[in-house]
Formats: structure tokens, sequence, C-alpha cells
């Protein structure tokens, strides 16, 4: 499903309007019908709700002072309170301002909530149409001041229009039962901070931008995509015919991750896997080992470096050279080439870096988590897998992916272990197919933590359990 930034919305909007002859009052008036449908598939009968229209000055307001003229006359109550005065208006909706006075002469907009709003409780359905996608920082003054009466209606359903007012801005933001928006969904509506939160349930309506011309590199990763992955294999079928992971990690004191990472490569399907590490006898009798620092690359598919290993920055260079398959790197294979002029071979070198790791391979704080994963993807040549809430996937090309699934549940040690190794394991049965490969392992991986996290609890679950809950992870995609 295609994601937009702001900066995107504004261009279709352009398009739609100058090349395609659409009036930008005409996409105001669907949205504003858009937003009006679901209020009478949600909140029936529409005519005993009483409604509050929040309005800002932009065009998000326009859209909000639409919808009250289209309300007018059939809800029991109906308020329209603006941010400021009519002159401080977008031109557009300083249009259906005017429309509104008009054609409902009755209904007068005020810039104060009258006081018996707060003593009867009388709202039952709050529109916030404060601020969209285009607002930039921490809202102040009398926006801020808006934001802060919508949590005056307790009892009250509230309906963002676009996106929940104040959620790209880093401060308060409105707390949104549902949130409609348009065309698309917003990368504001995933990714932005407690976006889980506040949106509440998304609905996406068209309003007229042609669908030919909506395109972005920026999807959600969809489960669907995975399905031929995991289709039933050959009668005839050996271990030969699913690869060979050779994972290098392990050092003194740190054999658990090593192990941990080769076991989840078995799970995920892998035919066999090897584990290079300073003490086999952590590991699961199902992996082949050979000694640490003493490995062979010969008849490997995929090696995973990293897990566990320590700093080893000539043996990273070492193996970059030699390497002539897939290479999974994490831990401390990450910080072992941070701060060089590292790049890979495309969608073959696969880096997955939490945001901490992240920061060292970029010599700075991630900023913008989608642009920096995208643009170190293609600077490098590399398929970069940025870990967190939202776990983000871009590829060289350009394109990012946005993972759905995962919990606070796994911010425990060993989960990147894990999925190093998924990662490794599903490359190794898919060396043709690594860009879905990759998605694929991030999102079992974060489901697997979900399911796990229903049973056990956040606080119960552990590295290990991920692979325990995985085959019904599986199950929902087979």
């Amino acid at each position: 499903m295609t994601v937009l930034t702001a900066a995107e919305s504004r261009e279709l909007d352009r398009i739609t309007i100058e090349e395609n002859g659409v009036p930008s009052l005409g996409l105001m008036e669907n949205a504003a019908h858009r937003v009006d449908e679901v209020l009478a598939q949600n909140f029936q009968p529409l005519d005993k709700q009483k409604v509050a229209i929040l309005c800002g000055k932009g065009n998000n307001g326009g859209d909000g002072l639409t919808l009250a003229r289209i309300l007018c006359g059939r809800v029991a109550k109906l308020y329209v309170i603006m941010a400021g005065d009519p002159g401080e208006l977008s031109p557009d909706a300083k249009v259906n301002y005017d429309r509104l006075r008009e054609e409902c002469r009755q209904l007068v907009p005020s810039r104060e909530i009258p006081g018996k709003l707060r003593e009867r409780r009388e709202v039952t359905v709050v529109v916030d149409a404060i601020l969209g996608t285009g607002a930039k920082g921490e809202p102040h003054g009398r926006i801020l001041d808006l934001i802060r009466a919508v949590r005056e209606f307790p009892e009250a359903k509230v309906v963002s229009i676009d996106v929940p007012s104040g959620l790209n801005g880093g401060g308060e933001c409105v707390h949104a039962d549902i949130t409609v928006t348009f065309t698309a969904p917003k990368v504001e509506h995933y990714l932005a901070p407690n976006a889980q939160e506040f949106v509440g349930r998304l609905i996406v309506s068209q309003i007229g931008i042609p669908p030919q011309i909506v395109s972005s590199q920026l999807e959600v990763s969809d489960p669907r995509d995975f399905t031929p992955l995991f289709a039933p294999r050959k009668r005839d079928a050996n271990k030969g015919d699913f690869g060979h992971v050779l994972v290098v990690g392990g050092a003194p004191g740190k054999t658990g991750a090593a192990a941990m990472a080769g076991l989840a490569a078995l799970r995920t399907g892998a035919g066999l896997v090897t584990v290079s590490c300073s003490d086999p006898s952590r590991l699961a009798p199902e992996l082949m080992t050979e000694p640490f620092g003493e490995f062979t690359l010969e008849r490997k598919t995929v090696l995973a470096i990293g897990p566990g290993l320590g700093m080893q920055r000539e043996l990273l260079a070492r193996l970059m050279k030699e390497a002539t398959v897939p290479v999974v790197i994490d831990a401390d294979g990450l910080n072992s080439i941070a701060g060089t002029d590292f790049r890979g071979r495309g969608l073959e070198t696969v880096l997955t870096p939490h945001p901490g790791e992240m920061a060292r391979l970029l010599g700075r704080p991630v900023e913008d988590r989608v642009t920096d994963a995208r643009s170190f993807a293609q600077e490098r040549n590399v398929c970069l897998v940025l870990k967190g809430n939202r776990t983000l996937v871009a590829l060289p090309s350009g394109q990012v992916f946005i993972n759905m699934s995962g919990t606070p549940a796994m911010a425990t040690g060993g989960t990147g272990d894990i999925l190093t190794g998924m990662v490794s394991g599903i490359i190794a049965q898919f060396p043709r197919r690594i860009d879905i490969a990759v998605r694929a392992a991030v999102w079992l991986h974060g489901r697997a933590g979900e399911l796990g996290a229903e049973e056990l609890t956040e606080q119960c679950l552990i590295a290990t359990d991920l692979l325990h809950y995985l085959p019904r992870a599986i199950r929902e995609i087979a």
C-alpha cells in the first residue's frame, strides 16, 4: 500500500488542479463529503448527534467549514469553532466560510467555545479540522488552545480530518477515534511519535485525485506478498535445496548470540547452518560448527556476521572482499564497518542496525528515519533494515517499506540475533528474491513477538520464544 509524504500530497494536488483541470474547491468539497459519509456510517442516527467542528486557518480548516455547510440542518446541534478571524483564512477556506454564512444563516462560527458546551457536555462528536499534514513544528497560541479543547469533551467521539492535529509537530496532539485521510495514507499515520495511539481507526477515501498519478517510493509491507515463499515444498526436496548459512560471531562470553542466530536460520527453513563461535558447547545439536576465526566460505550460500562477534574490522574487511554470496551484517559486524567507506553489493548486502548502530554508521544521530534509511541504502548500495517501532526496510533502489508488526515485548536481549538468523535462513532458500525474503523475515519476526506477548505478556517474552510462535505467524500468511 502506497504511503505519501506531505510534499508528495501537495504535488498530487497541484497536478490534479493544474494539469487535470479539477478545481481546488472541488477537491475540498469532495473531502468534506467523504467525512460526512464516515460520520453517517459511524454515528447513527446522525440527526441525533451534537457536532462541534474545530477549524484551523488553512485548507484543513476549509474542509471543516465545508463539512459544516453539508451537515447544517442534518444534525441535532452544530457548532463551528474557529482558530482565527475570517480574514486569516486561506483563500479556499475563506470561500467556504462565506458560503457557510450565506447558506446557513442560523449558524454563527465562533472563536470561543460556548460555555454551555462544557457545562452540559453537550457535544457527542468532535471533528478535528485544525491542522493538516502540511503543518510544521509544535502547535502554539490559538491552535494549541483548540487542540487542548478537544479534551474538554471526554464523552464525545473524535474524528480527525487527514491527520490528528499536532501529530507531526512533536508537541500536544488530538487523540482521534477515527482519522479520515484522502487518496492514500500519509507517513505521519505510521511513523509519527505515538501514531498508533493517536490516529485511531484510519479510513482512506478518494476525492478525485487520478489514481494513475499516485506513486511513491514509500509503502506499507503487505504480508500477502510473502505467501509464495511458504508454498509446499517438492516431495523430492533435500537439504541441499534450501541453502547453507554460515553464522560468524559468538566471541568469548557472547556465544549465545551466535547460537540464537543459527537456530533461527534453521527454524526459518535453511537446509544447513554452520556456526563459527568460541564455544560450540552451547549450540543446538542440529547446528554444525567451525572454530572461531577459522571458518571457510566453501559451499556456504549465505554469510551472517556479527552476533556476539566483538570489534573485528580486519575480519569484516576481508570477508567483504572474499564473500561472493549474500551477506547479512548485524551487531558488532555493523560497528566494525562504522566510520569506513564500506559499500555493499546491492540486495546481496543486508544491514540490520538498531537506532544506535545506525547513528554510528551515519556518524550522527538519526534525524528522519525514512530519509536517512533511504539515503544510506542508496549511497552505500545495501539493503538496510532499520529496526525499531515500525521497522523500515530500505532497498538500494530508494524504495522503503514500513513494517507493521512488532511489540514493545521484543525490547529484550537477543531478539536482534533472532532476526539476523531469520533473514539469513529465508535468503538461503530464496537467494533471487532477497527483497521479499528480508521483508518476510522482518514481518514474521514482529508477528511472532505479537503472538508471544499475547500469551506470555510483554514482560515475560524472551528472544527464543519468538521461534516457538514463528510457525503460527507463518500459518497466517501461508
